[in-house]
């Protein structure tokens, strides 16, 4: 029987498809374990050859913890909604949920192809109303929720309103976008609009002005990773920071239990360091300024109130409501040129480019220690949404307000002793603080900091400041609440409609509220999203139904919102839904909740290492506040699988004068040749080359333009030449999986994934080295059938001592490496074993069969096909994972190397535990030393323990 991968693979597939192999379902007498992929965006590319890497390496885990006993969750999805499929819907008019359809089905047939272990019966898809019934459920959760500070959870809104009835503000600690103050009887004498309004700035889902990245050219705001160089990722549109009302969701209420959470879960070092950077805890002092010649105050937050005699500037970023407040009119001009540069920048270039650019407002405010006056300046490297917006400037001691303050000639005051400042500011983290102003100088008399460490100066400072109600002590975070509008159509439409201005939730029985049909989706003429095309795009509040537009503002009949939410919106929840797919009266019921609790293993890119699982991790949260999930940390463990580059293919063109090769002509020369000419590399299409040697043929069909061209050989093949690049179509360089699957069969491509490097580095496609893989397989096979005349050889003999020793080495190997996420190591191992058991041409049912079940979660076609073969009972999913005996481990012999005078002559057998003498007296008197020793004197033997027995002699 020779080894038809096509026919093989094709055969279990189906199998597993009729038999429902992958299905599962909670079982209390069983361990549960979870393991889940970052699910992707079904592109109209299709997968390539990098995107199944993860999608492999979480496979083998699912599937050997499934081996191991486990019952094993591992399902899959589409991240269904987003920009691409609402361009091509813009381009060609075809609503975008029938190309999402399409590509959804491409993707599906391509995993399918690969053999994965995913229970299809749990499928989500984001634009699914099924799903976002419960993504807009959880929306209404958190409008109709606050954060309490007190007990740092979420709670309902109802239960903030019982305390401005009976207290007003007094007492209140909880999370709010601006100060507020009333009392009881003021809260009471509001109208219900005015109630709603301060409400809105306590909810966790709320209605808030920000500064957003508007891409006119997409009519949409787009998130930081959207934009590249100040434009929009997809297109290449300009786009400018705008201030826009936009619905936006409290995740900065949580970032403590953000912080605090990393501590729980097993994730790198590097991971949770980016994320504790993201969140940003800093602690330290606000203070109040006072606004030179006026009544006006702004507050500033810093970690370092102890250097507040170090200012010589301070700064406002350019979106400050204080800029338009503190501009002079004789600045007003500069400022305004300066503000249209600065909104064409995204956050993300102004926190990366250190270029130094600002403008002074004309204004001074007034230092509240020493009483001087200090220029109050606009610039990009202050943001909003970071602190208050202002800052005090210590251009001695901060390399950014340092260069600001080279660049504008501004004065540079040192505070610590031996402070060199000449040519860079001096990190002043230690050291003995000086330049405070003696007792009698400084507008608090008998306040000096001079003589103090800086660990005492800091202290004493904030003891100041809250004395003498300057301002407080306060923890701050870098973490800002995330918008969560859209301007687009294809999203999850918001449950929202407006009555007297202030927005409604829709009741929760009546979701999800569906998207409706519109004819183009493009803005409105008149600037409004998508949304404002829909004629059926109103809300019935008596009759709880979707109604005509034009009905709106007939007594009970009111605007829907045309917003839609963002695309994480949908992927924020999604391991949840999983649990219990087809729930219909909840988001996850609490049986399964309970079962499943949250994610074992999380495999996905770096990129996501911010955006997703900031916001995931909050969701989840919230959802634990309302007792909907169970565990507060979605993601135990989470491993970034690595980047697949693609490996890039060149033919040569030579460049010769017109009459030596004309344009119908052209030349192209072998890599090896092309130093004598003088060439121009052109990519070529990696599909139609194998191990560097160029299909001439293909190529012409290919390029027509090529179609009389002549190559110059090398040993009679074309060698094409060849670099490292990202995997791109422009490149010529995607490698679609389908081809590999023809041509090698799914487990050989599984196997060469794995084989490339470990999970988490990055590394090069290189198909020159998959025929290894290939080859290892049918080693594999022929343990099994005689290769010649296809005959079954396995035998009921026990097996060999070294075969039982090439079999436990590897149950070893490959258990502790899969453990590790090691697999290429795990598949070297595999490659070693096999060598040995063929050259001791073992063929004994017993050990194969656990040998069978050893690459199953690598190779699972072949191995269900074999395990067949054997007579085992059911799939290969459900054998027990084999362990190993130390036993068979134990060395009884060591292979030692004989040399004569350093040079190595032989090898030989010797038991382990031999003494030296004996060691020595069986070398020499071995037949094969006797000619190195004819007519020698030995002068002596040197034995290094189980390496090297070495003769010396003359």
């Amino acid at each position: 029987m020779d080894y038809n991968f096509r026919d093989i693979e094709k055969k279990w597939q189906q199998r597993w498809e009729n038999d429902q192999t992958y299905h599962v379902e909670e079982n209390p007498e069983k361990k549960k374990f979870y393991v889940l992929n970052m699910f992707p965006y079904p592109s109209g590319a299709g997968l390539h050859v990098g995107h199944p890497l993860g999608y492999i390496a979480s496979d083998i885990y699912a599937r050997y913890k499934r081996l191991r006993g486990f019952n094993v969750l591992n399902p899959m999805g589409y991240d269904a909604y987003g920009l691409p499929a609402e361009q091509y819907a813009i381009q060609t008019g075809q609503h975008p949920a029938k190309t999402t359809e399409t590509n959804i089905n491409r993707y599906r047939q391509q995993l399918d192809k690969i053999g994965f272990s995913f229970d299809w019966q749990r499928e989500v898809r984001t634009c699914d109303p099924g799903y976002y019934h419960w993504t807009q459920w959880a929306f209404e959760k958190m409008f109709d929720s606050y954060f309490c500070n007190t007990c740092q959870k979420a709670r309902p809104i109802a239960d903030l309103v019982a305390h401005f009835e009976a207290r007003g503000t007094d007492g209140l600690d909880a999370a709010r976008s601006e100060e507020l103050c009333f009392t009881a009887a003021e809260w009471q004498a509001m109208s219900e609009v005015e109630q709603q309004r301060v409400l809105m700035n306590y909810r966790i889902a709320y209605l808030g002005e920000t500064m957003v990245n508007w891409c006119p050219g997409l009519g949409t705001v787009l998130a930081n990773d959207e934009v590249v160089d100040g434009v929009s990722e997809r297109g290449g549109y300009p786009v400018v920071q705008k201030k826009m009302q936009q619905w936006c969701l409290r995740t900065s209420a949580y970032a403590g239990r953000l912080l605090e959470g990393l501590e729980t879960v097993d994730w790198t070092d590097s991971l949770k360091e980016t994320q504790r950077n993201w969140i940003g805890r800093s602690e330290g002092t606000e203070m109040q300024f006072k606004v030179a010649g006026s009544d006006r105050h702004f507050t500033i937050f810093t970690t370092r109130a102890d250097t507040i005699f170090g200012v010589t500037f301070m700064v406002l970023a350019p979106e400050s409501e204080l800029v338009d407040e503190l501009t002079t009119e004789e600045q007003k001009a500069e400022v305004s040129e300066y503000l249209a540069y600065v909104k064409k920048r995204t956050e993300l270039d102004r926190i990366s480019d250190r270029k130094v650019t600002g403008v002074f407002s004309g204004s001074y405010a007034v230092n509240p220690f020493t009483g001087d006056n200090i220029p109050i300046w606009i610039s990009e490297y202050v943001l909003a949404g970071y602190g208050t917006g202002a800052i005090m400037a210590v251009p001695a001691h901060d390399s950014r307000d340092y260069a600001f303050a080279r660049h504008f000639d501004l004065p540079i005051v040192p505070l610590i002793e031996g402070a060199d400042v000449s040519e860079e500011s001096f990190d002043a983290k230690e050291g003995t603080v000086m330049n405070s102003p003696k007792a009698g100088t400084t507008a608090l008399d008998g306040f000096s900091l001079n003589g103090m460490t800086v660990k005492e100066a800091i202290a004493a400072t904030k003891e100041f400041v809250t004395a003498h109600q300057l301002g407080r002590v306060k923890v701050n975070y870098r973490l800002r609440d995330a918008i969560f509008s859209r301007q687009r159509y294809w999203g999850e439409p918001f449950p929202v409609y407006y009555k007297d201005g202030m927005p409604r939730m829709i009741p929760e029985e009546c979701l999800p509220l569906e998207l409706p049909d519109i004819e183009t989706y493009k803005p409105t003429e008149t600037g409004e999203p998508p949304l404002g095309r829909a004629k059926v795009w109103a809300w019935d509040e008596k009759n709880k139904k979707v109604v005509e537009t034009s009905l709106v503002d007939n007594k009970s009949v009111f605007r829907l919102e045309l917003n839609t939410m963002p695309g994480f919106a949908g992927s924020s929840a999604y391991y949840l839904r999983y649990m219990d797919a087809r729930n219909d009266s909840a988001l996850v019921g609490k049986e399964a909740d309970a079962y499943w609790q949250n994610v074992d293993l999380y495999v996905g890119g770096t990129e996501h290492a911010t955006g997703h699982l900031i916001y995931s991790r909050f969701w989840n949260k919230f959802l634990f506040d309302c007792g909907v999930s169970c565990k507060e940390e979605p993601f135990q463990k989470l491993v970034n699988q690595g980047m697949i580059q693609g490996r890039s293919n060149f033919v040569y063109r030579v460049n010769s004068a017109a009459d030596a090769t004309p344009a119908d002509h052209p030349v192209f020369v072998s890599v090896g040749l092309k130093d004598g000419y003088d060439t121009t590399p052109i990519h070529v299409d990696v599909n139609i080359v194998s191990n560097d040697v160029l299909d001439r043929d293909a190529f012409k069909a290919w390029r027509p333009e090529y179609s009389n061209a002549e190559f110059i050989l090398e040993n009679g093949v074309y060698k094409c030449g060849w670099a490292i690049e990202k995997m791109s179509k422009s490149m010529f360089n995607v490698v679609n999986p389908d081809m590999i699957v023809e041509k090698y069969g799914a487990d050989t491509l599984r196997l060469y994934e794995m084989f490339l490097g470990p999970v988490e580095a990055s590394k090069p496609w290189d198909t020159n080295g998959i025929d290894g893989c290939h080859r290892f397989l049918r080693k594999f096979w022929n343990l099994f059938f005689d290769n010649r005349t296809g005959e079954s050889v396995v035998s009921d003999e026990a097996p060999s001592k070294d075969s039982l020793k090439s079999l436990h080495k590897l149950i070893k190997k490959v258990t502790e490496d899969i453990e590790k996420f090691s697999y290429n190591t795990s598949i070297s191992a595999f490659m070693i074993a096999i060598g040995e058991l063929g050259q001791q041409k073992c063929h004994s049912r017993s050990l194969l069969s656990d040998l069978v079940v050893l690459i199953a979660p690598f190779a699972p076609h072949i191995a269900e096909e074999l395990w067949e073969h054997l007579g085992q009972a059911g799939s290969v999913c459900d054998a027990t994972w084999p362990v190993w005996n130390e036993a068979y481990l134990t060395e009884n012999e060591m292979q030692l190397t004989v040399s004569f005078n350093g040079k190595a002559r032989y090898q030989k057998l010797l038991p382990v535990d031999a003494p030296n003498e004996e060691i020595q007296q069986a070398v020499l008197n071995d037949e094969r030393s006797a000619k190195y020793l004819e007519g020698k004197t030995i002068v002596k033997v040197i034995i290094v323990p189980r390496k090297i027995v070495n003769i010396v002699i003359k």
